[in-house]
């Protein structure tokens, strides 16, 4: 997450994330389910701007780069909205705000672009209204929104995530990546996915795919990406088992869904080749797909 001060404004580069391994392990008496998954955030972003208001009010302007099929809610059922809403009742300030969003994450897509700009309305608001809240107040906000809302807080560009995802482990050493990303026409709920997935009798680790990508081995890191809601996101939209025939049709090292889908992931050699790629899929009609690299 990058935010910088441009006058009364601040503006904010909110990440999405592809998760490189996700496994269920079982449901919770809470209703969510308890994951371990490794979560790294990547080049693709919206974009925010947060202006103070003179009143209590919170006002969200949605300009969506992703056409009129994907219209951006902009009251109460927006986590941008409720993200500001909660932080103003946690902290009791009558301090309004006017928030532009750019909205280029694709929804429903498993790219977690609500969970981000989410995670970027509490941290640009905690600065802009001058709360000074710890991290660790931050981060129990975030949880009550959503459970990869965390992950974007912590602003860190990897990390194994435990819990409903909440709990964060930062990986330590950077993983330079490249990645040519896709969506289908179709999206899918997550909870659909998560009320029909199959808990793992025999569930595996997150570390031997984490020590191979920081050692560079692509090769070998690519047989330990795994992702067991692809399964059930296969059964419930084909469109996904098409999108990964396409992506394992190409030169990539290994194709994988991003949490509970619809957009799929190539892991490349390269930045240019992951460019070459989406260039090609564009071409073929795949209706959404980009190249892009983690963040540092």
């Amino acid at each position: 997450m990058l935010i910088r001060q441009d006058g009364t404004a601040l503006w904010v580069h909110a990440p999405a994330k592809l998760n490189l391994f996700l496994e269920v392990l079982g449901k919770r008496a809470d209703g969510f389910h308890e994951l371990e998954t490794l979560m790294v955030a990547i080049s693709l972003h919206d974009t925010l701007s947060f202006t103070e208001e003179p009143t209590p009010a919170i006002r969200l302007h949605c300009h969506s780069r992703l056409g009129s099929a994907e219209a951006v809610p902009t009251g109460d059922d927006n986590l941008v909205v409720r993200a500001a809403k909660l932080l103003q009742q946690y902290s009791g300030t009558s301090r309004g705000v006017s928030i532009h969003l750019w909205k280029r994450i694709p929804m429903a897509a498993g790219l977690a672009g609500g969970s981000t700009d989410a995670a970027a309305a509490l941290v640009a608001l905690d600065r802009l209204w001058e709360l000074g809240l710890a991290p660790e107040e931050l981060l129990s906000l975030a949880a009550q929104l959503g459970s990869d809302v965390a992950f974007f807080v912590r602003r860190v560009p990897a990390a194994i995530c435990r819990g409903r995802g909440e709990k964060i482990q930062e990986v330590d050493r950077p993983l330079e990546l490249s990645f040519v990303v896709a969506r289908p026409a179709s999206g899918l709920s997550t909870a659909e996915v998560f009320r029909h997935c199959r808990v793992s009798s025999r569930p595996r680790s997150v570390r031997p795919l984490v020590e191979l990508l920081i050692d560079g081995r692509l090769k070998a890191a690519s047989r330990c990406l795994h992702n067991s809601l692809q399964e059930t996101a296969t059964q419930l939209n084909p469109e996904v088992t098409d999108l990964i025939t396409r992506l394992d049709g190409q030169p990539v090292v290994a194709s994988a869904m991003t949490g509970s889908g619809t957009a799929c992931f190539g892991l490349c050699g390269t930045p240019r080749l992951a460019g070459r790629i989406a260039r090609g899929l564009r071409g073929s009609g795949v209706p959404w797909v980009m190249a892009v690299q983690t963040r540092a």
